[in-house]
């Protein structure tokens, strides 16, 4: 890639073989820079923000959920050096999105993650600390050590004469319940002890007296409302975007109300093909808000369907799920009029546009649920068709995979429901 100036704007250009370069990347303005990366593959994306002077800087400008996007793109044991350059804020949204399975903490997946943040050394957990909700700290230790001593205690004969793992200070004692993440625990209460000491007494204290409060409620609660300023809806709320509705008697309402648009989040992933109908009409509408509602309506799927945040795949293919619903449910009030789908897109809350495309779906899933088949094709096509949400046989498309993947178009539907036909006789 080269840089070159026109009319006073940097211009990029791709040198022979389309390889970005380093320095010429490096000497981009700022906000140039922000936009040229949005353009990029997440691994390309990383390596230009790893090799860049300002490359903090850049990642710690994403949203939190832009940045856990590109994460688990990358892969988490491939983009360590990119998670220290990340912000506590990010750094935190990662822990609210990984270390939970529902309503479940898991203290496997909190000690996996405190050994990556602690590839950063002191000024990563320095910096992070502060951020941190004190009640998932004791949380953590109190599934992982068993404390003794403490300030100004005189032990029992007891606690005097157990047989402890370790003593940072001389004051508290400390055995690890979990032989297995004993190395990365020690290192993470070792480093709190020389970071903040007064945070490591209290903690200490908390475990040794068995400090409970109902500390896993806790924290889920705290998590939930992090999670709601940055778009994520309560898990009733989420549940109402799949509420059915009669593609027959649709009509559009166009009382979408437009709202200041602020940060824009880049969209999770790049799903489908340029030519569907719902990328050309986002393409020519070009809305910031309109990103952001589609970005809300990809998180309000991820919480509806209780997908593990830490399952990529899972994730991606919520994320397919709603382009699809959103495809299908302007194929089949446009007809492939882009001009008018922009209109809908713009007029009416992307939510009731899922709305219709998931109902349209359900009409065929009905009718999968009155069949049986002993061919092994049919009966792979109905099993997809009666899940909770349809999926599609690829058993159907021309390269005949004998697998499953999310509606995507009205003519998935009618090919669908022309096998249906065929088996209903």
């Amino acid at each position: 890639m080269k840089k070159t100036e026109k009319d006073g704007a940097t211009v990029l250009t791709l040198v022979k073989g389309g390889r970005t370069s380093a320095h010429t990347f490096a000497n981009l303005p700022l906000a140039e820079k922000t936009h040229y990366l949005k353009g990029l593959r997440a691994k390309e994306r990383m390596d230009l923000l790893i090799g860049d002077p300002e490359g903090k800087i850049l990642v710690r400008s994403m949203e939190p959920q832009e940045f856990f996007w590109l994460f688990k793109d990358i892969g988490e044991t491939d983009a360590l050096e990119l998670l220290q350059l990340a912000s506590p804020e990010q750094c935190i949204f990662l822990l609210d999105m990984e270390l939970w399975s529902k309503w479940s903490f898991s203290a496997d997946k909190a000690v996996e993650w405190l050994g990556y943040l602690l590839e950063g050394g002191d000024d990563r957990i320095g910096e992070l600390l502060p951020q941190l909700d004190f009640e998932l700290l004791q949380l953590l230790f109190s599934k992982e050590l068993i404390v003794g001593g403490g300030v100004g205690d005189m032990s029992n004969d007891e606690e005097r004469l157990a047989d402890w793992d370790h003593s940072f200070d001389d004051m508290f004692m400390l055995t690890f319940k979990n032989p297995k993440h004993s190395q990365v625990v020690g290192r993470f209460v070792e480093c709190i002890c020389r970071i903040d000491n007064a945070l490591y007494v209290a903690l200490m204290e908390g475990v040794k007296n068995d400090i409970d409060l109902e500390l896993e409620d806790a924290c889920y609660h705290f998590r939930g409302g992090r999670l709601a300023d940055l778009g994520f809806p309560p898990l009733d709320e989420a549940l109402s975007l799949y509420a059915r509705l009669k593609p027959a008697t649709f009509t559009l309402l166009g009382e979408k109300e437009h709202l200041p648009t602020g940060s824009v989040t880049t969209l999770p992933v790049p799903v489908g093909d340029d030519t569907s109908l719902l990328l050309q009409a986002l393409a020519l509408v070009k809305s910031d808000e309109l990103s952001m509602e589609l970005n809300y309506l990809v998180n309000s799927a991820l919480v509806a369907d209780e997908t593990a945040f830490s399952d990529s795949e899972a994730m991606h293919q919520v994320a397919q799920r709603v382009y699809g619903y959103l495809n299908i449910a302007l194929e089949y009030l446009c007809e492939g009029n882009v001009k008018k789908a922009g209109e809908v897109l713009t007029g009416e809350y992307l939510k009731r546009l899922f709305q219709l495309g998931y109902s349209t779906l359900l009409g065929i899933k009905t009718r999968a649920e009155k069949l049986e088949s002993e061919n092994y094709a049919a009966n792979k096509l109905l099993m997809g068709l009666k899940n909770k949400r349809p999926r599609f046989y690829r058993g159907l498309d021309s390269d005949k995979a004998d697998g499953y993947r999310e509606f995507m178009s009205m003519d998935d539907v009618a090919r669908v429901e022309e096998f249906l036909r065929h088996l209903e006789g």
